[in-house]
């Protein structure tokens, strides 16, 4: 009886987890392979423009506030920026996405009053594994990784690469930082990195 309870007792407290014994700095829900899915996920939420989500898995310093006032910042006033259905009227104009910081990407391109509205995205796809990002001075250490989609308008098309900071909040990764990876960064092996630490 004293020999089963023993038993019993080692078997308990062992941890099959991917996180034991690392320590506070990763999230005790998953590892990097989840914080992979959660930086697939945000950008595929904000290139639909899905800003609850967006919001949802970004940073309390990221949000610059409350969950609502996340959102509002990227609805804006223009309802183009919204993810409500497109407005039919042959005045509309395009506005380029926020993201869930407040900032925006570089204009791709503008349509005329005929054309669409705004570009057509791709899959979002992640290049690579995550590399691990020291703090910098706005930011904290965590993993940086390499998001792609395809950027289409009636003629052209282009690939966009951003680079996502992913770090520890609580028990979960959320994005802190995404800048965009310029077609220098490309001919090195730090382009995650080097992007990062401009922000």
């Amino acid at each position: 009886m004293l020999l089963l309870a023993a038993g019993l007792a080692l078997t308990g407290c062992s941890d099959n987890s991917e996180d034991a014994g690392k320590g506070d700095a990763t999230p005790r829900k998953g590892s990097t392979a989840v914080a992979v899915a959660v930086a697939k996920e945000y950008q595929e939420a904000a290139n639909r423009l899905d800003w609850s989500r967006a919001c949802e898995l970004s940073t309390k310093a990221m949000r610059r506030g409350t969950l609502n006032e996340c959102v509002a910042r990227q609805v804006g006033p223009d309802p183009a920026t919204s993810s409500a259905p497109a407005s039919e009227s042959p005045t509309a104009t395009f506005s380029p996405p926020t993201y869930a910081d407040g900032s925006t990407p570089e204009p791709i391109e503008t349509t005329s009053a005929s054309g669409p509205e705004r570009a057509e995205t791709g899959p979002v796809k992640v290049q690579g594994d995550p590399v691990k990002v020291p703090s910098s001075e706005n930011h904290p250490a965590g993993y940086g990784v390499m998001v792609t989609y395809t950027v289409t308008w009636p003629d052209n098309t282009s690939t966009a690469r951003l680079a996502l900071r992913l770090v520890a909040e609580g028990d979960a990764w959320r994005i802190d930082q995404h800048e965009d990876i310029q077609d220098g960064d490309m001919g090195h092996g730090h382009a995650i990195a080097a992007a990062l630490s401009e922000g």
